[in-house]
């Protein structure tokens, strides 16, 4: 249940059902990255969706092991993968195939069924690259004497065009989480100024510490892909929902006082990258956003701002941590033109 704030005092007084909440969440819970790593439905911060069947492959678990090893995927790597198949093993379990041998056309027929979901096209050359590598796998191991999937090209994908918010609608989801007078809404309104002003990525977000805020300095301190780390200045206007956080809600929704992790959910654990999305959701069907908005959106919007404001390319991708400046380039195609917006540090911020 969220802690409503009222005239400044946060109203704590559990009712019978939420001091049961309360005794439940005080088990010995997973890591993070353990738990993202469980099956869909045995994740609590992840919504469940017909296309996951209940309970997890042996087949599947034994395969991320194995490639997890094999190759040096990241968790969100793994965690896409055995998202993907778990939503091929639901798809075969309602055609009433209930092992693994199956045929070409069914794969075909299962990617067709895809393209009906509207899915884009990354997403499917994606889904079908982690189908074909399973099979691959399955043969390999001796379950299957043919791989189905062999035969089965992978659909071209076309250039990456990211979707950008406009100034009015990046205000007015800034603006969303003013309207709710609850502990969580000010972690939400300090988590979307801070994604917004950094154009960090979701991952690096809720990944952060306490101790990776500094202050004084005005800065933040993140781990990016490939253990490159990067400091990134905070506008001052962050700092007042920042600090409102730190000192008022994030305390409210500490459970355990030995947690460095900055954003946590309301069982006092560190904010998973599915929770954040599943917050930011919410927050858009408020600000009227209309259209799929995903937590990278915002990201997308920070560095077409930044190059439509007259930043250079190199400096966009410092910020955004890219290892190649090849990736930010494609923010050029839809940058806005607008006048550079400096903040007092002498750091381009986002325009809002």
């Amino acid at each position: 249940m969220a802690q409503t704030i009222e005239h400044g005092v946060v109203d704590t007084a559990p009712a019978p059902q939420a001091r049961s909440n309360r005794r439940r969440a005080s088990k010995p819970t997973l890591p993070p990255e353990a738990r993202r790593l469980l099956p869909v439905e045995l994740q609590e911060t992840r919504p469940k969706t017909p296309s996951s069947p209940v309970g997890m492959s042996p087949d599947i678990d034994e395969f991320l092991a194995d490639i997890r090893s094999a190759k040096r995927l990241s968790v969100n790597t793994l965690v896409a993968y055995g998202n993907d198949l778990r939503q091929f093993r639901g798809y075969l379990d309602r055609q009433g195939i209930k092992d693994w041998d199956t045929d070409a056309p069914t794969v075909l027929n299962f990617v067709a069924w895809l393209k009906d979901q509207a899915y884009a096209p990354a997403s499917l050359a994606r889904k079908l690259a982690a189908t074909r590598t399973f099979f691959a796998f399955l043969v390999r191991r001796g379950t299957l004497r043919a791989d189905p999937a062999a035969r089965i090209g992978t659909p071209r994908v076309g250039p990456f065009t990211p979707r950008t918010l406009t100034t009015e609608e990046i205000h007015r989801l800034l603006l969303a989480p003013t309207g709710r007078r609850t502990v969580e809404a000010l972690r939400d309104q300090a988590m979307f100024e801070l994604l917004a002003s950094t154009g960090m990525r979701v991952s690096e977000v809720v990944s952060l510490d306490v101790g990776d805020i500094d202050v004084a300095s005005r800065t933040v301190k993140c781990m990016g892909r490939g253990g490159r780390a990067r400091t990134l200045p905070i506008d001052p206007r962050v700092l007042a929902p920042l600090q409102a956080y730190l000192q008022r809600g994030r305390l409210l929704l500490a459970r355990e006082a030995a947690s460095g992790a900055l954003f946590l959910n309301h069982r006092g654990d560190r904010l998973t990258r599915q929770g954040f999305w599943l917050v930011l959701k919410g927050y858009a069907k408020d600000a009227g956003i209309v259209g799929t908005l995903t937590p990278h959106t915002l990201r997308h919007s920070f560095a077409a701002q930044l190059i439509g404001g007259g930043a250079l390319l190199r400096e966009v991708q410092q910020r955004l941590g890219h290892a190649s400046i090849s990736t930010t380039q494609m923010y050029r195609q839809n940058a806005p033109a607008t006048t550079p917006t400096t903040s007092p540090g002498g750091h381009l911020t986002i325009i809002r």
